[in-house]
């Protein structure tokens, strides 16, 4: 039991880096991207909408693949499959944080935009001191559900040999150390009955989405209270 315990500790962990870690990169490019979306350079506009265009609508699997195998290959050195499967999902995912953020944006009267122009503030003044701080209290119930998605996503990353949650019914497959001996918990740990591992997976990434639902809904009180 020691090492199966072991694998599920090592599966839930490789889950929360991939999310944590994920997130981090998808909301830093997610935000700079839905800048350029916004901004009043032709240029910046036309880097940002292709790509949003072009990485959005090319499945996961594939943006996957390319950090996991293409890029070793172009750069010619290995990584550990955990970090390409990380940046994949940070750049994939900020796609849709950008295009939150974005619409967060449009929600901001355009007169408070032209107000703070007229003042002499430049355009990074103006959406990170006055369009910003407002789009984000709109953009916190579609974000959250980018995030949920994003944590559902990283199960992908498990044909990608990453452990985590999505990989570890094959890795007890493979590595069966005790028999269910008729206890439901047992099966469902060491992968005994697929079915009820598949449940206790199940429920583990209810418990993760309950925490963000939370998240959200204390962020929602504390900003409605500020405005």
């Amino acid at each position: 039991m020691g090492g199966v315990s072991q694998l599920w500790l090592q599966a839930i962990e490789g889950t929360l880096i991939l999310f944590f870690a994920g997130g981090a990169i998808a909301l830093v490019l997610g935000v700079i991207v839905g800048a350029m979306r916004v901004s009043p350079v032709p240029i910046a506009r036309a880097v940002g909408t292709v790509y949003v265009n072009w990485i959005r609508n090319t499945p996961l699997t594939l943006v996957m693949f390319f950090f996991a195998f293409c890029i070793p290959i172009l750069l010619a050195q290995r990584f550990n499959a955990l970090l390409p499967a990380t940046i994949a999902l940070g750049i994939y995912t900020a796609t849709y944080v950008a295009e939150t953020f974005r619409s967060g944006v449009n929600t901001v009267p355009v007169g408070q935009a032209e107000a703070a122009r007229a003042l002499g503030l430049t355009f990074g003044q103006v959406m990170s001191q006055v369009v910003m701080p407002q789009a984000f209290r709109s953009v916190v119930p579609p974000m959250m559900s980018v995030l949920i998605a994003l944590l559902k996503n990283t199960t992908v990353a498990a044909g990608f040999s990453v452990l985590n949650l999505g990989s570890v019914t094959a890795y007890l497959s493979e590595h069966r150390e005790a028999t269910a001996g008729g206890n439901i918990f047992i099966a469902m740990f060491t992968g005994e009955n697929q079915l009820m591992t598949l449940i206790l997976i199940a429920a583990i990434f209810v418990v993760l989405v309950l925490l963000l639902a939370w998240l959200q809904r204390v962020l929602e009180r504390k900003w409605r209270v500020e405005r």
